[in-house]
C-alpha cells in the first residue's frame, strides 16, 4: 500500500482534454496522507480538478486519525465506508508516481513506481463530502488499490488502481454501471510502471526536497 504520492507539475490538458475550468494542481514532491491532494471529479457533466483532504472523512467518522487513505478494490461494495462513495462519487487523482518501501536487512529502502516513460497517472479513488453547517462542507478522498503485479510484488503487495485516460469518463461518470467501474480497477499492465530507489529523504513527511523522486539506482522494469 502506498503511503507518499510523488506529484510534479503536469500537463492535465493533454492528459484529460474534456477538463473544465479548475484549480491549479497542488505539487509536491512527498505528499503524505492528511494533507490536501488535487482530485478531478465530475460535477453537472464536467471534470473538474479540486483540492481534498487525503483520508475519507464520512460525516460519522469520530476520529480524524482514523480516516483511510486508501481503499481495497474487493471490498468497496462490503464496507460502508466507502459503498456509497463507490457507487456515485468516484475521482482521479493525477500523479507521476507513488512511493513504496521495499523491506530489506538494513531497513526499508524506498522506491518510487513511476510510468516506464515518466508519463504522468490517473489514479482511481473516491470522494466524499460532509456539512459542518448548513452552508459549509469539506471534501475528502481515499486511493483505491488493487493487487500489485508479480514483478512488483516484492516491493509492496498492493498498489494504486490505474485508470487509462481513455477511460476517465466511464471512471467519473456516476450513471457507469458498477459493474463496469469494477472492472476498470485491475493491476497494471506488466510493461506500463518502472520502480527505481530513491533517497531516504522521503520517509520523512516534512521534507520537500525535489531530491526526494531523484533515482540512487537503476529503474527496474517487468521487462525480462
Amino acid at each position: 500500500m502506498t503511503g507518499r504520492l510523488y506529484v510534479p507539475p503536469l500537463d492535465l490538458p493533454r492528459l484529460l482534454p474534456e477538463l473544465a475550468g479548475a484549480d491549479t494542481l497542488s505539487t509536491s514532491p512527498n505528499l503524505a496522507p492528511r494533507r490536501a491532494v488535487s482530485a478531478v471529479r465530475q460535477a453537472r457533466g464536467e471534470h473538474r480538478l479540486s483540492p481534498l483532504f487525503w483520508g475519507l472523512t464520512p460525516p460519522w467518522l469520530e476520529v480524524l486519525d482514523h480516516a483511510p487513505h486508501c481503499a481495497r478494490a474487493e471490498s468497496l461494495n462490503a464496507r460502508a465506508m466507502f459503498r456509497d462513495a463507490f457507487y456515485a462519487r468516484r475521482c482521479l487523482v493525477p500523479a507521476g508516481g507513488f512511493y513504496v518501501w521495499k523491506p530489506g536487512t538494513r531497513g526499508k529502502q524506498p522506491y518510487l513506481v513511476t510510468h516506464v516513460q515518466r508519463a504522468p497517472l490517473l489514479l482511481a479513488g473516491l470522494w466524499c463530502r460532509y456539512y459542518t453547517t448548513r452552508t459549509a462542507f469539506n471534501d475528502s478522498a481515499a486511493l483505491i488499490t488493487v493487487p500489485a503485479s508479480a514483478w512488483l510484488a516484492p516491493l509492496s503487495e498492493r498498489l494504486p488502481a490505474i485508470i487509462d485516460s481513455a477511460n476517465a469518463r466511464r471512471w467519473l461518470d456516476p450513471d457507469t454501471p458498477l459493474d463496469q467501474a469494477q472492472r476498470l480497477l485491475m493491476p497494471a499492465p506488466q510493461e506500463l510502471l518502472g520502480a527505481f530507489p530513491v533517497s531516504k529523504q522521503v520517509n520523512n513527511p516534512a521534507n520537500q526536497s525535489p531530491a526526494c523522486a531523484h533515482p540512487v539506482g537503476p529503474m527496474l522494469t517487468g521487462h525480462p
